[in-house]
């Protein structure tokens, strides 16, 4: 297979670096086309015990890691089939309206699995979850999360229909309050969370209950990756969050 320089609509996509790789071979070793492994890399037997116990193939080809490498210090890379996921709905969703910045989006998978939600669900237009920056971003992560995409807020609304969860919208003029000693602990709620430039239109005003966090007016507005960590936090207290094995 010629691996090429990565486009979005291609059918597959790759990890970069060696810690995304190792989570690509123990979340998803079914989806795994090929690892590469450069002459230079220090964990190759480690990289080689992982991959034949999990049944991956894996090769030396410096030729494929320069080629796909958009920096200096990659050794490895996993090449892998891209997948559709469908989400859990007696779980706790995250929803991110039109992300653009796959740093962002790579940063918020990667909390949301620290925090122990595993279902993300990403309404379109939005930054591509395949795209290996976002991967890397996200340290691999996004192997650990099921994530689905969804035409628009009113399509994944129908997707959750059947459950009785409880929405709550992040917005800058939200109605209620965000503390510590008073912060909503329902079973099932999904927590939604706008672009970084705009937010969330007011139209979400009327979805669910609509969240505000407390600051000062030094700045205008927190960074999106740090308002979805502080509700995540908040929201998760740690109930969720399980080793992993």
């Amino acid at each position: 297979m010629d691996i090429k320089t990565y486009k979005r609509d291609f059918d597959y996509s790759y990890t970069l670096g060696a810690f995304p790789t190792f989570e690509l071979v123990d979340a998803m070793p079914e989806n795994i086309i090929n690892v590469y492994s450069g002459s230079n890399f220090t964990d190759m037997e480690k990289l080689t015990a992982k991959c034949n116990e999990k049944s991956v193939p894996i090769s030396i080809n410096d030729k494929v890691i320069n080629k796909l490498s958009d920096k200096g210090n990659v050794y490895t890379v996993g090449v892998f089939r891209k997948y559709i996921q469908e989400l859990d709905c007696k779980k706790p969703h995250i929803v991110l309206v039109n992300p653009s910045d796959m740093g962002n989006l790579g940063t918020i998978i990667r909390t949301a699995a620290a925090f122990g939600i595993l279902d993300i669900a990403i309404i379109e237009p939005a930054a591509d979850i395949f795209n290996p920056k976002t991967i890397r971003a996200s340290m691999g992560s996004v192997f650990r999360v099921r994530i689905k995409k969804f035409e628009s807020f009113d399509k994944y609304r129908e997707y959750i229909s059947e459950n009785k969860r409880e929405i709550f919208t992040f917005m800058l003029n939200g109605e209620k309050p965000l503390t510590i000693t008073d912060c909503p602990k329902p079973e099932l709620y999904s927590l939604v969370f706008g672009n970084e430039a705009s937010g969330l239109p007011n139209e979400y005003l009327n979805y669910g209950t609509s969240i505000i966090i407390p600051q000062s007016d030094l700045v205008d507005s927190l960074n999106l990756t740090i308002a979805a960590g502080i509700g995540m936090y908040m929201f998760s207290s740690g109930k969720n969050v399980t080793k992993k094995t």
